[in-house]
């Protein structure tokens, strides 16, 4: 029997290294919650129209589908034994376990509210394909119900945007709203000049994309400002509700102060956490974690313990050569993806392992608007128009699928040389459907407890059928014997 290798999520980690074992004596078990590859950096381009969501989340069995030693299973990972080294999964509407020899846990990130988690319900994250869809339906579907008003003061209130968080997502989320403001409706609606759209940028920190430098920061902070967007440092949000948003001032004269924003429309890009998932491994496994919930790894990216079980990308708590834990980006999953293949590989073939994991950093990329960007790469900082080509060419390097590249650059072309946006249909189910799914509960899980209901029911109506059929027939008989 070949070696068992499960490996959770398909994200960038995950899907490396199946790839890196695609010629290896393995039979891989790919478990993920969705049935695609989410190329997460270009969501907040599904979220203002530019991409549709195929084009950022590939099937997985189109992007394995000539691996042949892969089988893949949707699904969510709920528990973990360690000593028996089985999986327990939660599929849609049914349960199930895989056994394994050796596990890959690479469950990605969720968005984090810092302990306020009602905060979702009004500012939606930016880390999945539903979260992109409700965004776009609320950005876009605010400027249509702007145009039916008549008051200004509502009037503005839904055409105030405010994105939570200066990193790469939330700047780059702000500068595309004010284009799609500032420049694709523009002249679009009878009632309103979309031009006039406020946008914010609210961020705790001080600074604008904080780990790019000082000096790129302020490049960032500068185009935004030519964008017409309001950027907001040391700026805490503290309460979060339907119709508006209150920050409160960090640090200087004005510490303490509070403001209520009146929006319709938030986004939420700051502050991400390990899921929950990471909490019962470790738990499992006796490893400890940090405050964002990831787990401490050897540094061959593996568990204290546990050899057989690598934990890698956002989930993993491990110090790179600064001493600082490695950022959650695409190319530590990547990385460690291709390095934990590698030490599964090693030790099939019976070498040494526990190599440690050395992160090769190629930098960080962030778009302001069309045509400008910021780019660090060691100790090369770019930006405007050559950083923005070179985050065209690395966002098209890592666009899984030839079609999926294609059909990005023609979406690009017409939004950046023109004035349209390919994808700007919204539906209301997109825009409420987190509310309803909440309030409806799971559909798979009330679907199954339906079918079972109904089932009981019938099976009592059966057997009151059969009582009845038995009494009628024992009557029948008492009253033969009578007659006799």
């Amino acid at each position: 029997m070949s070696h068992r290798v499960v490996v959770v999520g398909a994200g960038f980690g995950g899907l490396f290294a199946i790839k890196a074992l695609r010629r290896a004596d393995v039979e891989i078990t790919l478990i993920n919650g969705t049935a695609y590859h989410l190329f997460q950096p270009l969501l907040y381009q599904v979220a203002t129209g530019i991409l549709s969501e195929g084009e950022v989340a590939p099937p997985i069995r189109e992007v394995l589908r000539r691996q042949e030693n892969v089988d893949v299973r949707l699904g969510w990972v709920r528990d973990v034994d360690v000593e028996a080294k089985i999986v327990s999964v939660a599929g849609p509407g049914i349960d199930y376990t895989v056994p394994y020899d050796t596990l890959i846990v690479a469950a990605g990130a969720s968005q984090s509210y810092f302990g306020n988690d009602e905060f979702a319900d009004h500012a939606p994250g930016m880390k999945s394909i539903d979260d992109a869809l409700e965004l776009r339906a609320r950005i876009f579907g605010a400027f249509e119900v702007a145009d039916l008003h008549t008051d200004p003061e509502t009037i503005e209130r839904w055409m105030t945007f405010v994105v939570v968080g200066a990193g790469p997502t939330g700047t780059e989320m702000a500068g595309q709203i004010a284009e799609l403001a500032h420049r694709t409706l523009r002249g679009q609606y009878r009632h309103i000049d979309s031009r006039k759209a406020r946008i914010l940028l609210v961020d705790a920190v001080g600074t604008v994309l904080n780990t790019f430098g000082d000096q790129l920061s302020a490049k960032a902070e500068k185009q935004l400002d030519k964008l017409g967007v309001e950027v907001r440092t040391n700026t805490k949000v503290v309460a979060v509700d339907s119709t508006g948003i209150e920050v409160e001032t960090i640090g200087g004269e004005a510490a303490g102060h509070r403001e209520r924003i009146p929006t319709m429309t938030k986004v939420w890009a700051a502050g991400v956490a390990a899921p929950a998932l990471a909490g019962r491994l470790a738990a499992a496994t006796g490893a400890k974690t940090d405050r964002a919930g990831r787990i401490l790894v050897e540094p061959d990216t593996s568990l204290p313990g546990h050899p057989e079980i690598f934990v890698l990308g956002d989930m993993m708590n491990l110090a790179g050569a600064d001493g600082k834990p490695l950022p959650g980006v695409a190319q530590v999953a990547i990385q460690s993806g291709r390095h934990a293949a590698g030490q599964i590989k090693r030790r099939l073939s019976g070498k040494e392992t526990g190599q440690p994991f050395r992160y090769f950093d190629k930098g960080s990329l962030a778009t302001i608007s069309r045509f400008s960007a910021v780019a660090s790469i060691g100790k090369l900082h770019l930006s405007g128009f050559s950083a923005w080509v070179v985050w065209v060419a690395v966002h098209l390097f890592y666009l899984v699928g030839f079609k999926n590249r294609v059909t990005a650059v023609l979406h690009w072309f017409v939004s950046f040389l023109g004035r349209g946006r390919s994808e700007r249909v919204a539906t209301q189910q997109q825009a409420f459907a987190r509310q309803a799914i909440r309030a409806y509960g799971d559909p798979f899980r009330r679907a199954e407890a339906e079918r079972v209901e109904a089932e009981r029911v019938e099976a009592e109506r059966a057997e009151a059928k059969r009582s009845a059929a038995q009494r009628t027939a024992t009557g029948a008989d008492q009253a033969t014997t009578q007659a006799r």
